[in-house]
């Protein structure tokens, strides 16, 4: 049995009153009895995150197993996993720590079925970096919007913490189905009008040149715009840009990235990226006088596709903008969007 922790003689208390220091000693007791070290607590409460040390728990499931013992059971070498962790942004274990749980196991396993299927391990890592981005940029904005949605005004800290791991318990076996959809569409939309080259179909070793338009968009005077107005106008600047940037790409048409004040759109059809173009200029045209001009340029060439994006000569990657509608073609004057 578990001896009881003095929260107050451990200075887990200090300097709160007396309503907070029941709520704290509240979620304490929960996390202890729960099996949470002291050590883990004490660090939550120096860090300033105890309310939410139940969803990390939770999330990371229950320790079981030793990198050694995970890599023998799931018949992969341990240089892989500990490249695949890397790959992905996450610390590799320490040798003969037992800090890994089942889930940790199933992904291992998983890493034993991409071998098999005949991937090798540089382009296991190259697919685990770009999933690691698109993870990171998703869970980023999850934490956003439960900060948002679930912390409701005279929230204790224990209610604020039981709220939030509630929420998450709900939410988390969704998010996978849902990425399984979201990503069966997009691939099916991409196979559906990206042509294979040679080498992708006879099996070629080095990664294949493809001839792709490309497509950036940024706004003008957006450095100028970030001193003279607050953070928060300058987000609505920003997040209708890319708000618009997703709605435009549609069919053959991919958006690669967006950059802060800039989106990157990528297409093997040139005149289907071009209408998208201007869809976006558009659109932000049709927002309001106060959203600054954007500046557009398409160019298309060989370029190399690696991790989702696009590599190639700078003549191919920056060019002029779509001034009108008329034949698509590719184009390397500069020049602005309309308004």
């Amino acid at each position: 049995m578990t001896s009881k922790i003095d929260f107050e003689e451990e200075g887990l208390l200090r300097g709160l009153g007396e309503a907070e220091r029941a709520s704290r000693v509240e979620l304490l007791e929960r996390l202890a009895a729960d099996g949470t070290p002291l050590e883990e607590l004490r660090a939550a409460v120096e860090e300033g995150r105890l309310a939410v040390l139940p969803v990390e728990r939770m999330l990371a499931g229950e320790p079981r197993y030793s990198p050694e013992e995970l890599a023998e059971i799931a018949g992969v070498p341990m240089e892989v996993l500990q490249r695949q962790w890397r790959s992905i942004g996450v610390a590799v274990p320490t040798p003969g720590s037992r800090t890994l749980a089942a889930e940790d196991l199933e992904a291992a396993k998983r890493q034993r079925a991409l071998l098999d299927s005949g991937l090798d391990p540089d382009q296991i890592a190259e697919l685990g970096r770009t999933i690691a981005v698109a993870m990171s940029q998703f869970a980023a904005a999850t934490r956003q919007v439960m900060a948002s949605a679930f912390a409701l005004p005279g929230d204790s800290e224990s209610e604020l913490s039981q709220r939030i791991s509630d929420q998450t318990e709900a939410l988390v076996p969704l998010v996978g189905p849902t990425l399984e959809y979201v990503y069966r569409l997009h691939l099916r939309e991409q196979l559906r009008h990206a042509a294979l080259g040679a080498a992708d179909l006879t099996g070629g070793s080095g990664a294949a040149a493809e001839t792709s338009a490309i497509c950036f968009a940024d706004l003008v005077g957006y450095t100028e715009l970030g001193e003279a107005v607050p953070p928060e106008e300058l987000g609505r600047v920003t997040g209708r840009l890319e708000v618009l940037a997703r709605e435009v790409a549609h069919g053959p048409v991919r958006l690669v990235k967006l950059i802060g004040d800039a989106a990157m759109l990528a297409s093997p059809d040139t005149g289907a990226l071009v209408e998208s173009a201007f869809e976006l200029i558009d659109g932000m045209a049709a927002e309001d006088e106060d959203l600054p001009l954007l500046r557009v340029g398409v160019a298309c060439g060989s370029v190399l596709s690696r991790g989702g994006d696009f590599y190639g000569a700078p003549s191919t990657s920056r060019a002029g903008s779509p001034a009108r509608r008329g034949p698509a073609a590719c184009s390397s004057r500069p020049r602005y969007g309309r308004r």
